[in-house]
């Protein structure tokens, strides 16, 4: 079994890492007194050296999680529909204008969607099926959805479902 789970818990309130930016002016020259002597304390303590930058390469999201957040930013209406142009293939953006539409994870009383757990399936060679899990409030919803890794070497979503309706396909009668 090929079934892979990506997001465990995510805490909600905590807050990301801090910038650190090297590119700070160093402190400020001591201050003189107009008859050229220095004055006995300065007005504000020298600052501390930054710490060292973590030297490892920097963990870049999986296209799992990314997709997940982009899917759920125009399933909620916080980004246009026509964002997701470049990320999607086949019917699969045709799918999304029709969820969006309907609005299914849009929220009312302000608890915006997140993503609470991820997993994915290895379906084949570049294409992997992914479910994950939305909560908003006290609500729970899933979500799935393909991606497949194109000969440019990006991964693009082709197809979406949530639970309820699904698009009418033009072959159905």
């Amino acid at each position: 079994m090929n079934k892979v789970m990506t997001r465990t818990k995510r805490h909600p309130g905590s807050r990301p890492p801090v910038r650190h930016d090297t590119r700070r002016p160093g402190r400020t020259p001591a201050r003189t007194t107009p008859g050229g002597g220095r004055l006995s304390t300065p007005r504000f303590p020298a600052p501390t050296p930054p710490a060292p930058a973590h030297s490892g390469p920097v963990p870049q999201p999986r296209p799992t999680d990314r997709f997940a957040d982009l899917l759920l930013a125009v399933l909620s209406g916080r980004r246009p529909v026509h964002s997701m142009l470049r990320h999607t293939a086949g019917r699969a953006y045709d799918e999304l204008a029709w969820l969006a539409e309907r609005g299914p994870l849009r929220t009312p009383h302000g608890a915006h969607p997140v993503v609470r757990d991820i997993g994915y399936y290895v379906a084949g060679p570049g294409a992997l099926e992914v479910f994950a899990r939305i909560g908003a409030g006290d609500q729970l919803r899933a979500m799935a959805f393909r991606l497949e890794h194109g000969p440019d070497h990006r991964w693009r979503c082709t197809a979406v479902e949530l639970g309820g309706p699904r698009l009418p396909h033009p072959t159905d009668d």
